[in-house]
C-alpha cells in the first residue's frame, strides 16, 4: 500500500478511538455552549476536500449568532468560543470528519469552496492530498500569515510528505497551540484568500 493509504487507514482507526476517549470533553464542550452561550452547539460548513470535493465540517461554534461588526472581529466570539478558539478545542468534532474519511490529522486546512473556485494551477495543488486538523502551515504561523505564505507552505508539505515530515508537524504542534500565537489573522480575523496572489503568477 501507499504512504497515503496507510496513512489514512491510521488516521481513521486513531480519530475512532479519540471520539471514544474524548467523549466525556466533548460532551462538556457542548454542555457549556448549550448553558452559557445559548443556541446551536455545532458549527456546520461545506469546505473543499481532497481534489476541491466538497464535504460538510464540523466544529463547535464559537460566534455570536447575529450581525456582525467588521470593525471588531474578535468581539464576535462567544463567551465559551474565545477560550475554545485559544485552544483549538473547537476542532475536535473534526475527528468525526476524519473517521469519515473528508479529513486527516495532518494536511493543509479545509478552505472555503468560493476561495478554491479562484485558485491558480499553483494553488490547485494544495488539493493533492487530504484537508487536515494541523498541517507544515499551522506549526509556521497560522492565520497570522498571509494568504500567499500560507499556501506556499503548504504546497510544500503537498511535494514533501512523508512520515519524518508528519512526525515533525504533530511534534511542533502541541507547542503552538501552547504558544497561541496565529489564532487570529493580523487585523483580528482570518483574511480572505486573495485572487491576485504571487503564488499563482
Amino acid at each position: 500500500m501507499s504512504y497515503a493509504t496507510c496513512k489514512s487507514i491510521a488516521e481513521r482507526i486513531l480519530a475512532a478511538g479519540g471520539l471514544v476517549i474524548l467523549s466525556p470533553l466533548l460532551v462538556l464542550i457542548a454542555g457549556a455552549i448549550a448553558l452559557f452561550d445559548g443556541g446551536a452547539v455545532f458549527f456546520m460548513q461545506q469546505r473543499a476536500g481532497q481534489h476541491g470535493q466538497p464535504f460538510r465540517i464540523y466544529k463547535f461554534r464559537t460566534l455570536r449568532l447575529g450581525p456582525k461588526d467588521p470593525a471588531r472581529p474578535r468581539a464576535h466570539c462567544t463567551r465559551t468560543g474565545a477560550f475554545l478558539r485559544r485552544w483549538a478545542l473547537d476542532e475536535l468534532p473534526q475527528l468525526w470528519n476524519i473517521v469519515r474519511g473528508d479529513m486527516g490529522f495532518i494536511g493543509p486546512r479545509p478552505t472555503l469552496l468560493d476561495q478554491v473556485r479562484r485558485y491558480g494551477a499553483f494553488e490547485r495543488k494544495r488539493l493533492h492530498v487530504k484537508p487536515g486538523l494541523t498541517g507544515w502551515a499551522q506549526i509556521h504561523g497560522r492565520n497570522a500569515l498571509s494568504w500567499p505564505e500560507r499556501i506556499r507552505l503548504d504546497v510544500w508539505y503537498v511535494e514533501h510528505q512523508s512520515l519524518w515530515v508528519d512526525a515533525k508537524i504533530l511534534l511542533h504542534t502541541p507547542r503552538v497551540l501552547w504558544r497561541g500565537t496565529g489564532v487570529y489573522g493580523p487585523t483580528g480575523a482570518n483574511d480572505a484568500f486573495a485572487q491576485s496572489s504571487p503564488s499563482s503568477s
